[in-house]
């Protein structure tokens, strides 16, 4: 792969009025950035779990403010590594014009990286397959195909975010939200079909990144930017390279933040925490500088920030370093399992405390079981209807699905994910009012 296909501007569903690479005042791939974080299906990640459920009158991250964060350390890691390959090439930018737009691009997927995450955090994930493998749904098992079904049983929020940035919803236009290969591309962790994820062996198939619906599409932009394919049927892909980047901010964000908001929560003290955070300051005169401090709200902001920064400078070097590795698509791991130590075990340390003090924390464990209920509860009750639309009864709770989520086609598996698009959107304080309203536990009211 090599830099100067993998930085497409063409833009999905507007591919007729690209007229090469341009260098704007206001680049494509910041109007990327723009177009999402004004878009809806963002703006409701206020609503929508990280980890924690709202929490009342202690503010900590929901989906939204943790995908802003992601984005401010994505821009930070791709900066950094455009100034070490200018350093490096000091006529870079003439060869590949647009490598200055790399944080732009990376802060982009980062905003978009969680859009397809339903409510509930990962527990709604699933909660949809739940509701196919041992729920209701079972009985569509037989009216889709087996990738199709692969899709369903395992509902991904990877491949619910390409769709939702270039599915041709109903009234909404036909090129979704029109966003850059390049940003597109960049969003795809796992860039293989359902039936070929769920593979340990290789980083880009632990997952899965495009339902069926999508690969088609996905295709076009992968042989637009020259993805290295490893095999036809199933489809897979090795990853665009900027992946690890925007994977990167995510890992350093959630690992770190999520023990600020343990701490502001009381799950960990806060020795627990500068314990954790202080071998990651890379800074003698910390130990010092807490002391001089009283707030350990403040203590844990400062050791967060110097942690996050520490990580960025660990995971651009790895990526710096890697670099030709990575382009030849041979590069299977993550940066944060590559940085060096005595850091590589200071992260393996913080994952072993938040998995057993903070995910499994009681509040946590009662959300996922909530998803569960609620998400559950409502595909028992919207995908029959609008497959079947056969009683009074369907045909009222069909009138609830807005318009965009609807489909002229009549097979199981379009109609099925219309009513996915319509529950995976919903925040949590919506799934939950619309469960308890249609389920007749609380009455709704004219207001």
């Amino acid at each position: 792969m090599i830099w100067e296909k993998l930085l497409s501007s063409k833009r999905w569903g507007n591919e007729d009025r690209f007229i090469g690479n341009q260098k704007e005042s206001r680049s494509e791939f910041q109007r990327d950035y723009d177009r999402i974080i004004f878009s809806s299906p963002f703006r409701r990640l206020q609503n929508k779990t990280q980890v924690f459920p709202l929490p009342g009158s202690v503010f900590v991250h929901n989906r939204l403010t943790h995908s802003l964060e992601v984005a401010s350390v994505g821009r930070s890691l791709g900066t950094i590594f455009y100034n070490k390959m200018k350093d490096q090439e000091p006529l870079i930018d003439d060869t590949c014009p647009l490598l200055c737009e790399v944080g732009n691009i990376i802060a982009s997927a980062c905003l978009a990286h969680d859009l397809g995450n339903p409510a509930f955090g990962h527990s709604g994930e699933a909660a949809i397959s739940h509701y196919f493998t041992d729920g209701d749904g079972k009985v569509y098992k037989d009216q889709v195909s087996a990738a199709q079904w692969e899709d369903l049983i395992h509902f991904e929020g990877n491949a619910n975010a390409l769709r939702i940035l270039t599915h041709p919803f109903a009234g909404k236009g036909t090129g979704g939200f029109a966003l850059t290969y390049a940003t597109l591309a960049s969003i795809a962790k796992y860039p293989c079909a359902s039936i070929a994820g769920h593979n340990k062996q290789h980083i880009f198939t632990k997952k899965y990144g495009f339902f069926q619906s999508e690969q088609s599409g996905f295709e076009k932009i992968a042989v637009e930017m020259d993805l290295i394919k490893v095999q036809e049927s199933p489809l897979i892909y090795k990853r665009h390279p900027l992946v690890y980047l925007v994977e990167a901010a995510d890992d350093i964000c959630y690992n770190i933040i999520d023990l600020e908001d343990a701490h502001r929560l009381k799950i960990l003290s806060y020795k627990e925490v500068e314990t954790l955070l202080l071998p990651l300051c890379r800074d003698e005169k910390m130990p010092a500088r807490l002391a001089e401090m009283e707030d350990d709200d403040a203590k844990i902001t400062l050791m967060r920030a110097k942690s996050i920064s520490t990580l960025i400078g660990l995971c651009s070097d790895v990526f710096f370093k890697q670099q030709q590795t990575i382009l030849d698509g041979n590069f299977n791991q993550s940066l944060m399992d590559a940085i060096e130590e005595p850091f590589l075990s200071v992260m393996k340390d913080i994952e072993k405390v938040s998995i057993k003090k903070i995910y499994n924390y009681s509040s946590v464990v009662q959300i996922e079981v909530a998803g569960y209920q609620v998400m559950g509860g409502l595909l028992e009750e919207f995908i029959p209807a609008y497959l079947q639309n056969e009683s009074k009864y369907h045909k009222k709770l069909v009138e609830l699905i807005p318009k965009q989520f609807l489909t002229r086609q009549t097979d199981a598996y379009t109609k099925i994910q219309c009513v996915l698009d319509f529950v995976s959107g919903m925040t949590d304080i919506y799934a939950v009012e619309l469960f308890r309203k249609i389920k007749g536990i609380s009455f709704p009211s004219m207001s």
